[in-house]
């Protein structure tokens, strides 16, 4: 296929002929014309004629080059909706792999133990008997909280999904969510702490779904909380920027090697698998996708021995003027 520029000078070619070929029969057709006029009026004669040919010319040629260009961004765009239905599939096949194995895993582990009720039935110890159904119980559990997090993510990604923004003071919800993490803090033997960084971000009014963000909280705590061995600390931190409240959580547990930063974000990878039953690691996915749907992303810096911080933003909340007091009011404060 020949490139633009090739395809016009193709075609101013050919209409640099079409006049010569013009011109020429004309000369046959009246050569007593021809040979009366001077030369300056020969030469004026080709250059209209020249001049007319690529004043219709010049359009279609500005024409051809927006269609070219339209075509190689049209190209451009499926190429890379191509890209995005690729990495679709991929994941879809880690979704397949990993969950039917997160699923599996409890299933077989329910599945065995009341299988051993039903046949032993009427002659296991009561203690032991008791023992093998908080086991069913906890897998069942496990069970369901994979199977809510998948629906949860799923909603989540909905084209129509869009956060219920309010104001709200993010301090308070920060309290909240470490109140709730409280009793699994100390039975880890982690310490749960707020910081600000000064006096006037404890009352920092953010403009936020206060749900979403609480949901957020509450995976980084709690994923921070399984990789902080006893006797370390898990933060929430709050800080005013810019028209924005920067949000971290930061932990100084186990850390993250180097080499697995770049995809611990990544829906399905193994690098985000958190531990201690916690399913397929959709806890960092879903938190890094209400952050998106706030127009924020997840920063996350990390260091093997020392911790982790992740953080994100959300504007701040436009506060109400304080209205006027009416002149009587005034004059009777006087």
């Amino acid at each position: 296929m020949q490139s633009l520029p090739a395809r016009i000078a193709a075609l101013l070619g050919v209409v640099f002929v079409a006049v010569a070929v013009l011109l020429w029969i004309v000369m046959e057709a009246a050569p007593e014309l021809v040979r009366q006029m001077s030369v300056e009026a020969a030469v004026g004669l080709v250059g209209v004629a020249l001049a007319g040919a690529w004043c219709v010319l010049l359009p279609l040629a500005r024409r051809l080059a927006r269609m070219a260009a339209e075509a190689h961004a049209m190209a451009a765009e499926v190429a890379r909706q191509n890209t995005l239905l690729a990495q679709a599939g991929r994941r879809r096949r880690e979704l397949l792999s990993n969950v039917s194995h997160d699923l599996r895993t409890p299933l077989a582990s329910m599945q065995g133990y009341l299988e051993l009720l039903l046949v032993r039935h009427g002659s296991l110890d009561p203690a032991e008997a008791q023992n093998y159904l908080q086991i069913a119980t906890r897998q069942s559990e496990r069970l369901a909280r994979l199977v809510g997090d998948l629906f949860e993510l799923t909603r989540l990604e909905a084209d129509d999904m869009q956060p219920q923004s309010e104001p709200f003071t993010i301090a308070e919800l920060a309290q909240d969510v470490l109140q709730k993490f409280a009793a699994d803090a100390a039975r880890r033997g982690v310490a749960l702490q707020a910081h600000c960084g000064a006096d006037s971000a404890g009352a920092l009014m953010v403009q936020a779904d206060v749900a979403l963000i609480e949901r957020v909280f509450g995976n980084l705590v709690e994923n921070a909380l399984r990789h902080t061995a006893a006797g370390g600390a898990v933060a929430i931190e709050i800080s005013a920027g810019d028209g924005v409240a920067e949000l971290a959580v930061r932990d100084n547990g186990s850390g993250i090697a180097a080499e697995d930063l770049p995809s611990i974000f990544e829906r399905y990878d193994g690098a985000s698998r958190v531990g201690d039953g916690g399913g397929a690691g959709l806890g960092l996915a879903i938190a890094r996708r209400i952050a998106t749907l706030h127009g924020s992303q997840l920063r996350l810096s990390s260091e093997p021995g020392r911790g982790t911080r992740v953080a994100f933003d959300l504007p701040l909340a436009a506060r109400p003027l304080r209205p006027a007091r009416p002149p009587d009011a005034a004059a009777r404060t006087a």
